[in-house]
């Protein structure tokens, strides 16, 4: 235990011991503190299982939380803390932060409309063999990275109060697995529910399909307009809301999305959303374990699932890693919140690794699509201190 305490501890500053995680929005915080145990790591496959095994051991007062990673057949991490707050408080200002930075993109713009056209060619080609196919790809969500170094190490609880501070998000700050010896975590302002669960109620609220907001009134309604009637993200997002239903009804009584599909905003962004709520048939069954049936959502991913992941691992540059997995927590009781970690960055030291993708269906534009990733930086540029111009997206 004292070997995995040192690796997961992270410090402030000034000396005093941060948060081992946090959740905060308009609803309230959930805090975690000090490292008390660490779930066995595993693929999605048997999360369910090595958490109920977890709390029969824990008790009725212990809590997890974590992250799971894009690849289902990759180690999540979960710890549990030795103490729990949960308060509604508004969250504090923070100053913005004064430093100096050093960028680099992985793809560019342009790269990333050339992986865009790629996708769009996969798909036309597969469309073309129809039937003769097993797996016709529908939709695959490409991203891209963005490198930040800064010339002092980042607050984290600074940027933590910066991303709180729009009351349509999710804040919060996880722990990672070490790598090379240094702490990380993963810190984002996620607007998208994957899963609550309070006894036998749950909820999900996907998002798919985006516009950028603008500062000027005109612009931002006509923006939202556009979405609001775009049949590209329309077919984009009923992709994800389909799949959450279907995923969701073998284990609920009664399931529905009594709102249909709306527009919902955070400051950065536009997005159509569609609230889906339901009812267990077994109120026992975790939210961990129905986060982990429903993660990867094709919000992240695409359709079909493993089809998507498969080229997503061809295609992109990198290992996703924990972006685009899943943040949040569970209690002995399997009541909890998961969020769909986008918007977020790795951080480690003074480097934020920071992420942003976009949904590709037939008749995606690649350079549209380029910029939708380059506006979803901007909540975590904003919290850094960067200066969205300056970036070059």
């Amino acid at each position: 235990m004292s070997t995995l305490a040192s690796e997961t501890h992270i410090m402030r500053q000034d000396g005093m011991e941060a948060p081992l995680f946090a959740f905060r929005s308009a609803r309230g915080v959930v805090q975690g503190q000090g490292l008390g145990a660490a779930l066995p790591r595993g693929p999605a496959e048997t999360l369910g299982a090595r958490v109920a095994a977890f709390f029969r051991l824990a008790g009725r007062d212990a809590l997890l939380a974590g992250a799971l990673p894009f690849a289902r057949e990759a180690e999540d991490y979960l710890v549990q803390p030795r103490t729990v707050s949960r308060t509604v408080q508004e969250v504090a200002a923070a100053p913005r932060p004064d430093a100096r930075w050093q960028l680099a993109h992985e793809p560019d713009a342009a790269g990333y409309a050339a992986s865009v056209q790629r996708a769009l060619g996969i798909m036309r080609q597969e469309a073309a063999q129809g039937a003769g196919r097993r797996e016709v790809l529908t939709k695959i969500v490409l991203s891209r990275s963005l490198l930040a170094r800064a010339d002092a190490p980042i607050d984290l609880q600074g940027l933590l109060r910066r991303l709180s501070a729009d009351p349509s998000v999710t804040g919060f700050l996880v722990p990672l697995p070490p790598r090379g010896g240094a702490p990380r975590v993963l810190a984002g302002a996620t607007p998208e529910l994957l899963l609550s669960k309070t006894g036998a109620r749950i909820l999900s609220h996907p998002l798919a399909g985006s516009a950028r907001r603008e500062v000027d009134a005109a612009a931002d309604s006509a923006n939202a307009a556009a979405l609001a009637r775009s049949d590209k993200d329309r077919r984009e997002h009923a992709i994800v809301a389909d799949f959450i239903l279907d995923t969701l009804a073998p284990y609920c009584r009664q399931l529905s999305a009594p709102q249909g599909t709306t527009l919902t905003s955070t400051n950065s962004m536009w997005h159509l959303g569609t609230r889906i709520e339901g009812e267990l048939k077994d109120a026992s069954i975790s939210s961990a374990e129905l986060a982990a049936a429903l993660h990867p959502t094709p919000a992240v991913c695409g359709l079909p699932r493993a089809h998507a992941a498969r080229l997503i691992g061809e295609i992109e540059a990198y290992d996703r890693d924990f972006y685009a997995g899943a943040v949040g927590w569970c209690d002995a009781a399997g009541d909890g919140a998961w969020y769909v970690s986008i918007r977020c960055a790795e951080i480690a030291g003074n480097t934020a690794r920071l992420y942003a993708g976009a949904g590709i269906v037939p008749g995606s534009d690649p350079w549209a699509e380029a910029a939708e990733t380059g506006a979803k930086y901007g909540a975590l540029l904003a919290a850094l201190g960067i200066e969205l111009e300056e970036t070059r997206l």
